[in-house]
């Protein structure tokens, strides 16, 4: 099972807000679902919502996460205030398992 820290969850999951100028990262921890003895050995990313966007969210960078502890790590910036963006990450271990895991991310606006 992954784990998720700092993540607010509903009845469809996981989520987080972030106001659309951050620029922040997330990581998924997936040491205790790696079977021993296997790695991550690639990590995607991919960014999707269902509503019009005139400020997308946007990856900053692509393709980081570690083998031991086995994380990987997205970093975000950008995002329309009000929307709800979800954040898959598709990972192929060593092994050749590939799994993937989401959560959301809903943009508001933090300033006073």
């Amino acid at each position: 099972m992954t784990t998720t820290t700092g993540y607010l969850k509903d009845r469809i999951g996981a989520y987080i807000e972030k106001d659309p100028q951050a620029r922040l990262d997330y990581s998924i921890d997936w040491t205790d679902w790696i079977a021993g003895g296997d790695i991550i050995t690639n990590s995607h990313w991919t960014i999707s919502t269902i509503t019009s966007d005139p400020l997308p969210m946007t990856q900053w960078t692509s393709n980081i996460f570690t083998t031991t502890p086995a994380i990987t790590t997205v970093y975000l910036a950008n995002g329309s205030v009000g929307n709800t963006y979800t954040i898959t990450n598709r990972i192929t271990t060593s092994n050749q398992i590939v799994e993937e895991r989401f959560f959301r991310i809903v943009v508001k606006d933090r300033t006073l």
